[in-house]
């Protein structure tokens, strides 16, 4: 079984948390504010998607501004 390092944050670490994050506010927003809001846990998944293809990925630009660092330490 595979588990990985808790004992930094990394960017993919933390591109993890803010997917899941947001999947579950968009889930629990869609179920106590107005369906509409599944359409951000749908827009995660693409991005998701998108990221796996392409390898680009708006939040880890973001995250990357802010001084997180990749995991493979570039």
């Amino acid at each position: 079984m595979y588990r990985s390092q808790v004992n930094t944050w990394t960017l993919e670490r933390a591109i993890r948390l803010m997917a899941g994050g947001f999947t579950l506010l968009g889930l629990f927003l869609a179920m106590a504010v107005h369906p509409y809001w599944l359409a951000l846990p749908a827009l995660v998944g693409l991005n998701l998607v998108v990221f796996s293809v392409t390898g680009f990925c708006p939040m880890a630009v973001l995250l990357h501004a802010v001084g997180v660092r990749p995991e493979c330490g570039t």
